[in-house]
């Protein structure tokens, strides 16, 4: 991703390339994204066996202990091979929900398992409603378009309370609990619409907590997206590239017409900058800087826009073959619709950078 990544990055990366271009390749996203799951069951038990569920998870629960740098670099490369795989949902979104919500109990429960990719979890991001039970809690309500919500085993939902909004844990078996996949643009990546009925759930963190910690949640998850989104827009480059340098025509390679030469340059020239931003970002998701929910959502925004704009100049660059769906040309396309709008479109991204830049505007004048 950049000049800095250390040597363990690096060897991280290599390993990880390694496995997606034995397992990611297109014969095998495609067979994963027309299976019911969603994807290879046998393909997440060799992540697991690489630790690659469990890279955020502290050394105490059984996981490597890494940090935001090193998820990026496999993000990166998953975004590269279009891997079909409950990765970001569990191993990021759920993960780092559970990780921040300063509950030992339930860390304890299933972070370990999450480590060992024995369990997969999602969080929801639309709230339902929550009441007591004794000394436990129920979840009513509905949530649409969560990610891997239809094979996840342990669903995050947040919950209205009286003491306010509170994240809860469900287990998918559990009665009252209904799931459905969606049909969507992307079949490489599922959605789900959840519904609960007076299902059983377990409080994560104490009765309230959840506005504090869930933010933090979306701007790692927007950092991750990024990453994603960065190794989707440089494979459909190399994708334009090799194939203007082998496609002819009027006896050249149509590589050196002067109008492919500028889409090529036009998209190497947004995904450098779409790189830049993300690596601030990560960075800033790395050292816990306050400017992390800025840097978020710039790279997000800009790096959904880029994977998007260059997977659909890919597609120019390949002509009507591009088209078919025979070709993989619109399946990276397909992959960039739904990163651009997943946790928030590039439009609502900037409206809520510019708030963000009102609110530090603001506090710079009154402490002024």
């Amino acid at each position: 991703m950049s000049l800095d990544c250390t040597p363990e990055q690096a060897d991280l990366r290599s390993a990880v390339r390694d496995l997606l271009t034995a397992e990611s390749a297109e014969p095998q996203v495609r067979a994963a994204m027309e299976s019911a799951a969603g994807f290879d069951p046998a393909v997440w038990r060799t992540m697991a066996e690489m630790g690659l569920p469990g890279l955020l998870i502290d050394e105490a629960y059984g996981g490597g202990g890494g940090n935001f740098g090193d998820v990026c670099v496999v993000a990166e490369e998953m975004g590269r091979a279009l891997l079909c795989a409950p990765y970001l949902s569990s191993a990021v979104v759920a993960t780092t929900a559970l990780r921040l919500c300063a509950d030992e109990d339930v860390q304890a429960r299933w972070l370990p398992e999450l480590a060992a990719g024995r369990l997969r979890a999602t969080l929801a991001t639309s709230a339902v409603a929550a009441a007591p039970d004794g000394g436990r809690w129920r979840v009513t309500g509905a949530a649409e378009y969560v990610l891997d919500g239809h094979t996840a085993q342990l669903l995050l939902v947040p919950g209205t309370t009286d003491a306010g909004l509170t994240l809860f844990a469900v287990d998918s078996s559990a009665e009252g609990v209904r799931a459905a996949a969606r049909t969507t643009l992307d079949a490489t990546r599922r959605l789900a619409h959840l519904e609960f009925e007076s299902a059983a759930a377990v409080a994560v963190g104490r009765a309230g907590s959840a506005s504090e910690f869930l933010p933090a949640v979306l701007d790692l998850s927007l950092v991750a997206l990024s990453a994603e989104a960065l190794g989707g827009a440089q494979r459909v480059l190399e994708m334009a590239v090799e194939y203007a340098k082998v496609r002819e025509q009027f006896g050249k390679p149509i590589g050196s017409f002067q109008a492919i030469k500028h889409k090529c340059a036009d998209m190497l020239t947004q995904i450098e900058l779409s790189r830049s931003l993300t690596v601030l970002a990560r960075d800033a998701a790395v050292a816990g800087r306050a400017d992390l929910p800025m840097a978020a959502r710039m790279a997000k925004a800009f790096g959904g826009d880029t994977f998007f704009a260059c997977a659909a100049e890919n597609i120019q660059v390949h002509g009507g073959i591009g088209f078919t769906w025979e070709h993989p040309a619109h399946l990276y396309f397909r992959r960039a619709k739904s990163t651009q709008v997943l946790f928030g479109s590039s439009r609502e991204l900037r409206a809520q950078l510019a708030r963000l830049l009102d609110e530090e505007s603001a506090a710079g004048r009154r402490s002024g």
